[in-house]
């Protein structure tokens, strides 16, 4: 199985961290944010897309063609022009189900193994301030009814959390041009949902790291779940 991870952003919020490295090689429990973000795949996930942009050059470095018996391959996006044109980018490379990741967060491996047994499907995750992400209902069946991106008076606290378990039919529904510029992956994976069912799965270890002090949040979370750095959660 493939995987596709988006890792072209500049890491504006992640300044000053970002102004000599891109975000994906910051160190959180003394290694890159990157290698805990692959390590936690599932086994079947034996190829990796990495979608590059912002200093891709060091991530090229530091993982190379093969990264512990998973082969990786680079997609460049020039412009940031969004998470759904990120995507199309890898379309060439891409062949069947793939796994959809954020290079932002760090993922607990059984969610993502209990995703990926999906035909399709989405990580979500419980908020305390879902009005600050993009909140997921779910129909009774357990697949996705829709998302509704930051509602002033959200109706759940499910949230979400960025994996997702995709096929090439999604290229099927290309995301509008937003009012910045940018095409947005939710956009299409919400036209994607409306005709072929994906399913809801929770995630309860979601450690999103989008600010220079979240690295001491995560590296205290993983502490307390005893990941010690060196080793996939």
């Amino acid at each position: 199985m493939q995987a596709v991870i988006l890792v072209a952003g500049e890491g504006k919020r992640m300044q000053p961290l970002t102004f000599e490295r891109p975000k994906p090689l910051i160190k959180v429990a003394g290694r890159p944010l990157l290698e805990h973000i692959i390590d936690a795949l599932p086994k079947e996930v034996t190829d990796v897309i990495l979608v590059i942009g912002y200093k891709g050059e060091m991530i090229k470095d530091h993982f190379g063609s093969l990264y512990k018996d998973r082969s990786i391959a680079y997609v460049v996006q020039k412009e940031p022009l969004g998470t759904g044109h990120a995507l199309s980018l890898a379309r060439p490379f891409l062949s069947g189900r793939f796994l959809l990741m954020f290079g932002d967060d760090i993922h607990g491996a059984e969610a993502l193994r209990e995703l990926i047994e999906k035909p399709s499907g989405l990580l979500v995750a419980e908020s305390l301030t879902p009005e600050r992400f993009g909140v997921v209902y779910v129909n009774p069946d357990g697949t996705m009814q829709k998302i509704v991106e930051k509602p002033q008076h959200p109706e759940s606290n499910l949230v979400y959390a960025g994996p997702m378990v995709l096929d090439e039919r999604i290229f099927d529904f290309p995301a509008p041009r937003n009012e910045n510029g940018e095409y947005y992956l939710t956009d299409s994976f919400t036209q994607f949902a409306a005709k072929y069912p994906a399913y809801v799965v929770r995630q309860p270890l979601w450690i999103s790291i989008g600010y220079p002090e979240d690295i001491k949040k995560a590296e205290v979370a993983l502490a307390d779940i005893n990941v010690e750095p060196g080793r996939s959660l």
